[in-house]
């Protein structure tokens, strides 16, 4: 990660070169300017993250050193440096937008800890703002493309629920569009210029989850060696998105349901509670009800969450729309790459009408984007898509040949179909989890828990290879 730059102004030579060095051995790039002058043409040359800047100097002094950096480049932090007699000048540039002081003669430690804090402020106002221009960018939500009924029923669901405060709970498979659904909820509610801060749940151990979405103070475990800023409060004002919400351990549970009681959190190690205002989203692939009768869920969690439930239809149930989203996502990969594609063979529309999507909507927007880089003319072909889509789309056209199906023998030949797709495509990848579960549009996680459903052995079904990468 790149070093933070601090500029460092101070026309007393003495104190300006000691803090500089005191910051040098902090790890922090910095520059020492001896006149606001000289501070106010280097931050016009590029990105500075921190200013520190003595009240009195000469013609330029530190309020106009505060005055011009706020109006040129509004997300560095400014630090004033004062001598007692000077606090009225601090106070002054506090009100206009300072981030903090430090009052002659002061400690390292203070230093330090002051310089961190505004680091720290400055890094969630630049993530705000890529948050807000991601928003603005995405005027194509690829899940809410379609008009078939169980879409339309979420399209209802999401205008209703943008505007209110309430906590929302996510259900579909894998790839049915959770988290874009999340941000847009987001981006039509009032909270829209305030953070989206996604957060996976189940990517990281406990402990260190924990640690992500709290935060933690010094020395509150080995390797803390200063305080950080959780994720809620990251969020703060916006939107926390969890994702994979039935993984969370017990402990973690514990501490979201506090929050969702009381609206504080409590960093890893410290004392102090954080009012925080956060609006919840959550999302899950997993039947809760059914973790909570088994004890792997609270129970009063559960209820804290499933205030709106927003259910998303497999691709399968929602087979209308493939033509639109194909379409879409043609548009979007031709458009980004400078293909000259534009539209689709009738025989292949077909394939990918009658395809089941086993990895829903994700699978599709990756079958689209290889299709388009592998094509060679206007129109994409079947031979464009991947095999296992050819494949299994021949093995479903046999099966539908044969007289007389009972809707039994018709549901276990669809399970058969999609788990000869998976093995499929474990075997094309020799085994390689990774680039299977990336072709099939799902997490690695999903992968195993469909192994696991087909009682497909990831070992043993293989031909041989690397197993994973």
């Amino acid at each position: 990660m790149q070093a933070a730059t601090i500029l460092v102004v101070d026309d007393d030579s003495v104190a300006r070169e000691l803090l500089a060095e005191a910051l040098k051995k902090e790890g922090y790039d910095v520059e020492a300017f001896s006149s606001g002058e000289e501070a106010i043409a280097r931050g016009r040359q590029g990105r500075v993250d921190l200013v520190l800047t003595d009240i009195r100097m000469g013609a330029v002094d530190g309020l106009a050193v505060l005055r011009e950096f706020k109006r040129f480049s509004p997300g560095t932090e400014i630090v004033v440096l004062t001598a007692f007699g000077s606090l009225e000048g601090a106070i002054e540039a506090i009100k206009q937008g300072a981030y903090d002081y430090l009052a002659k003669p002061f400690k390292k430690e203070e230093i330090k800890l002051v310089v961190q804090r505004s680091l720290d402020h400055c890094r969630l106002v630049r993530e705000n703002e890529r948050f807000r221009e991601e928003l603005k960018e995405k005027d194509d939500w690829s899940p809410l493309v379609g008009n078939s009924p169980p879409m339309m029923e979420v399209f209802k669901l999401v205008a209703r629920v943008s505007e209110s405060k309430s906590t929302v709970l996510l259900q579909g498979e894998s790839g049915t569009g959770k988290e874009l659904i999340a941000r847009a909820i987001h981006s039509n509610s009032p909270r829209r210029d305030k953070p989206f801060v996604p957060v996976n749940c189940g990517a990281l151990p406990d402990t260190l989850l924990e640690s992500e979405m709290f935060g933690y103070e010094k020395g509150a475990f080995t390797g803390a060696v200063g305080s950080k800023l959780g994720l809620f409060t990251a969020a703060n004002g916006g939107t926390l998105f969890l994702d994979e919400i039935g993984e969370l351990g017990p402990a973690v549970q514990v501490k979201l349901l506090r929050f969702m009681q009381d609206h504080e959190v409590r960093r890893v190690g410290g004392t102090g509670l954080i009012k925080v205002d956060v609006r919840i989203i959550v999302a899950t692939n997993r039947n809760l009800e059914q973790l909570v009768k088994e004890g792997k869920f609270r129970d009063d969690l559960f209820y804290r969450l499933n205030v709106v439930r927003i259910t998303l239809p497999s691709l399968v149930d929602r087979s209308e729309d493939i033509p639109m989203l194909a379409q879409h996502f043609l548009y979007k990969y031709a458009n980004s790459a400078a293909r000259p594609v534009h539209g689709f063979l009738p025989e292949t529309m077909e394939l990918l009408s009658r395809y089941r999507w086993p990895g829903n909507v994700r699978e599709l927007e990756n079958a689209i984007e290889r299709a388009v880089s592998l094509s060679h003319g206007p129109l994409l072909t079947p031979e464009d898509l991947p095999s296992s889509i050819r494949q299994t789309h021949n093995e479903v056209g046999r099966k539908s040949d044969a007289p007389e199906l009972t809707t039994t023998e018709v549901c276990l030949t669809l399970e058969e179909v999609e788990k000869r797709h998976l093995v499929r495509v474990l075997k094309e990848t020799k085994g390689n989890k990774v680039k299977a579960a990336k072709i099939l549009g799902i997490d690695r996680r999903t992968l195993y828990r469909m192994a696991e459903r087909f009682g497909v052995d990831l070992g043993d079904e293989l031909d041989g290879g690397e197993r994973d990468a």
